[in-house]
């Protein structure tokens, strides 16, 4: 595994196509170069597992702070910036994402052009290791037509400064997605990879990011066939123990990662290892001596249901006089999820007279005087902390998840209830099993209708809370068209729960008493669904043309 996931080598096979011949047409000496690398096996793994750094990291968790479930306590961070509305075509990180996703889609062009050269190879290895390709090609050409809309199709192994084509229309840019999506599953094997593979990707990653981009088109129809598809190949299960308590956070820990060998429901995930591939999450949501870098907000702490099934709003279980109180009687997925009273932390003495045990969270801390973790508003998070890697900077080294089955059962009840199909059994089949996990109360159908709630509202939240923290908030608002929600103030908690109340006199409230972290966000609804087109780009390639309002 060690040797699967060592990058630094792969950068020198994905750098070949890149090298020229000298004008006595020599081969290079110092280089690898694309005569003398696509000659085995071997290179042909070893360029291919280069790809996958081209799959989100720990980043895949910090792009859930560009919708409304978190907030970061530093005001330059990208994501909250672009969760603010308030940036433009000249912001270095719009200009980053456009760069570093072509220049994966390069490196997998470079892969496609070369992988047939090899001698002594299969072809059912061939069409395994092009699957992949195509398939990590595809999920980068997913994030930048859900960002950019149109967009240039680029097949061939060129620089993308060298391209002066114009965009494509976002509805082909999707086709094309689509139609690599079926050809890589189609060369794929169907159970996932084992032993020195364990990680890679197999049928089930197109299939579901398949799944996943036909939700973001509407193409209902579609969605639900890809999920069906992973569904049946019968080889992914949700994580469980047994234990409903814990099950769900554990997933997201060490007893959660690919190589502790019982989570077999990830489908795609950045694979990190101690010493070698390790991130930093743990310590940045609780860390000890300094403001959480990832803050829950109110408006994902309100969208838990109470265990009755009811909104908090509409359940008699639900009570706010405590600090406490906001975490009993709720959808067990809140306290594995947000960091609840009595829980162990890593974030030490808190410096609230109630605490008393540095190991066990009482209440939150709003004073920086590194004696504790603070928080902007109210709450921390401790799905994806590993406690005892947050005593140390750059430890952590659990999976991250990209895909789950979790997700594609999600995505399969939405799809049917857009298509004005779903049933109880597709219920039973899909959200319930992920509150079964958790020993949550099943969503009914009928109860719905008889509590005045929204079928659509509903699949709708438990999309939210159960996929919080996984990076799919923003675009989940995207595609719903409910912008607004990126334009509202971001809130906390309300100030008269804090334990020591001088600590919290100075921070701005609204009229309720509720915390307010930040103001003056914006969404125009004329032109936010799309990022504008990096000026840097514009300035190479006119051609591109900007997107609507964006000057």
């Amino acid at each position: 595994m060690k040797k699967q996931f060592t990058y630094m080598m792969l950068s020198l096979a994905l750098v070949a196509s890149s090298c020229k011949k000298d004008f006595l047409d020599r081969q290079p000496l110092d280089t690898i170069s694309d005569e003398t690398f696509w000659n085995t096996e071997e290179q042909l793994i070893l360029a291919v597992n280069g790809l996958y750094a081209n799959i989100k990291n720990n980043n895949t968790v910090a792009l859930d702070q560009m919708g409304d479930n978190s907030i970061n306590s530093s005001t330059g961070d990208s994501y909250r910036i672009f969760s603010s509305g308030n940036f433009g075509a000249d912001l270095s990180s719009v200009d980053a994402e456009w760069r570093s996703q072509f220049a994966g889609i390069r490196q997998c062009n470079v892969f496609l052009e070369n992988y047939n050269k090899a001698t002594g190879v299969s072809q059912q290895k061939r069409d395994q290791m092009a699957g992949e390709a195509k398939t990590i090609r595809a999920y980068m050409y997913m994030n930048l037509v859900c960002y950019f809309g149109d967009l240039p199709i680029v097949t061939k192994p060129l620089n993308i400064d060298e391209v002066y084509e114009p965009r494509s229309p976002r509805k082909e840019v999707i086709d094309f997605i689509i139609k690599e999506l079926d050809e890589a599953a189609a060369m794929m094997q169907a159970a996932p990879q084992t032993g020195a593979a364990l990680g890679r990707l197999s049928k089930a990653a197109p299939l579901a990011f398949k799944s996943r981009i036909a939700m973001f088109d509407s193409r209902w129809a579609e969605a639900e066939k890809a999920a069906k598809e992973v569904m049946d190949l019968g080889v992914y299960s949700l994580y469980s123990t047994g234990n409903p308590e814990v099950d769900y956070n554990n997933l997201f820990n060490y007893k959660g990662k690919l190589s502790a060998g019982a989570n077999k429901e990830t489908i795609v995930a950045r694979m990190n290892l101690a010493d070698i591939s390790m991130h930093n999450i743990s310590r940045e949501s609780q860390v000890p001596d300094q403001a959480s870098r990832y803050n829950p907000t109110k408006s994902l702490v309100d969208a838990y249901l109470c265990v009755d099934g009811l909104p908090i709003d509409k359940s008699p279980l639900y009570k706010e006089d405590s600090y406490a109180a906001l975490f009993e009687n709720r959808d067990p997925r809140m306290k594995q999820t947000i960091l609840a009273p009595g829980a162990a932390w890593g974030g030490r003495r808190d410096g609230n007279p109630a605490n008393t045990n540095p190991a066990i969270f009482t209440a939150p801390k709003f004073v920086s005087d590194k004696l504790g973790s603070v928080t902007i508003t109210g709450y921390y998070f401790t799905k994806y902390v590993e406690v005892s890697a947050v005593s140390q900077v750059s430890r952590d080294h659990n999976d991250i998840h990209v895909m789950r089955l979790g997700e594609v059962l999600l995505n399969y009840a939405e799809a049917k209830m857009e298509q004005g199909t779903l049933t109880q059994a597709d219920l039973d089949l899909t959200i319930n099993k992920l509150r079964d996990r958790v020993g949550m109360r099943h969503m009914i159908l009928t109860e719905l209708a008889e509590n005045g709630l929204d079928l659509r509202t509903e699949i709708r939240r438990e999309r939210r809370v159960e996929l919080a923290r996984e990076g799919q908030r923003w675009y989940d608002i995207i595609r719903w068209k409910q912008g607004a929600l990126l334009g509202a103030d971001v809130k906390g908690m309300k100030k008269s729960l804090a334990v020591v109340p001088a600590h919290v006199s100075n921070i701005a409230a609204d009229a309720d008493g509720y915390i307010v972290v930040m103001t003056g966000r914006q969404f125009d609804e004329n032109k936010h669904y799309l990022w504008p087109v990096p000026l840097n780009q514009l300035q190479r390639n006119p051609n591109l043309g900007q997107n609507p309002g964006w000057n």
